[in-house]
């Protein structure tokens, strides 16, 4: 039995540098792992105390990659202008067969990174095969995280569109694609961003008195969303507009929710990750497609696994006494 604990903080993660599409695969592979039979996951489990505000356990176990990880998840309602993060995680990682403790890894890069890998995950399935503008609904870090994810994915993107209650986090956004080449227009009206874009995210906290504003009837007749903020921001009888609507796992969610956190009653999911993953060609091509998540411990998983093995290859981290 070891005595010793590998630590990473999220500098050390986030300096592994772990390219986009190398976690998207990882991502795809755990759900393709998981229709196999070779892992097993359960639903999150949520202790909700507000708007925003509750705590999340998400727990895995994968006889492919040998380890079970534990996501430890905090979500506060961050104040307009705060630089603090309205969401925090740790991740506890044992060997699968022995059930000894591995490691302890700060999962605040690791969420930002593997949400923005399933989201792109969903797109190289659903998406339009050659998308050109991609709007951004909420400017945060997970908005930069998605940047950098699906310009991975689609290198023929050109444009950005930007709208966010902090004109200064657009501006953020607007700098980081304009650092890659990528144009970038701030915009202030949801709609106009919704008739424009091929790839829409919507990343919008919840909030006491926010009220749905995104109009699903709106958007091209083909073209893609991830609703990263569990769908809150779309207007329920709207969503029929899509023709095709996805989560990560049907077993842990039947439709999107709504601002107060309660599943709508408008649509309910067709098709998630765990189906979609071994198909070789798009699912909803020349429709409007959706996919909407709450997050599944499979994906933390697969990013957990793949961020300590580079970190043992190269040497990254503190050993620490049990």
């Amino acid at each position: 039995m070891s005595e010793r604990l590998l630590y990473l903080s999220r500098h050390e993660v986030k300096a592994l540098a772990i390219a986009p599409g190398e976690v998207r695969e990882a991502v795809l592979q755990a759900f393709r792992d998981h229709a196999a039979g070779l892992n097993q996951s359960l639903p999150k489990s949520v202790l909700a105390l507000g708007p925003g505000h509750g705590f999340q356990a998400m727990a895995a176990a994968s006889q492919a990659d040998g380890i079970a990880t534990l996501k430890w998840v905090s979500t506060a309602p961050a104040g307009q202008g705060s630089a603090g993060p309205s969401v925090s995680a740790l991740l506890c990682v044992s060997d699968y067969a022995s059930g000894e403790p591995l490691a302890v890894l700060d999962g605040d890069e690791i969420t930002l990174i593997r949400t923005a890998a399933l989201s792109a995950a969903a797109a190289s399935r659903m998406a339009p095969p050659s998308p050109r503008i991609i709007g951004f609904i909420g400017c945060g870090l997970q908005a930069h995280a998605h940047l950098a994810a699906f310009l991975d994915l689609y290198p023929g993107l050109t444009t950005v569109l930007a709208l966010s209650r902090s004109r200064s986090s657009a501006e953020r956004l607007a700098r980081a694609a304009a650092e890659r080449g990528i144009a970038t227009e701030i915009v202030t009206d949801a709609g106009q961003l919704l008739a424009r874009s091929d790839i829409v995210i919507s990343m919008v906290p919840g909030a006491p008195g926010l009220k749905p504003f995104l109009d699903a009837r709106l958007m091209k007749p083909c073209a893609f969303a991830a609703a990263v903020d569990i769908g809150r921001s779309w207007i329920p009888e709207s969503l029929p507009a899509f023709d095709v609507l996805t989560t990560d796992s049907l077993e842990q969610s039947k439709a999107p929710y709504d601002v107060d956190g309660n599943p709508v009653n408008t649509v309910r999911f067709g098709h998630d990750l765990i189906e979609l993953a071994g198909t070789t060609h798009p699912t909803a091509p020349g429709k409007r497609s959706f996919f909407c998540f709450r997050g599944f411990a499979l994906a933390d998983l697969a990013l957990a696994h793949l961020v300590i093995r580079r970190a043992r290859e190269r040497g990254v981290g503190t050993t620490l006494p049990r």
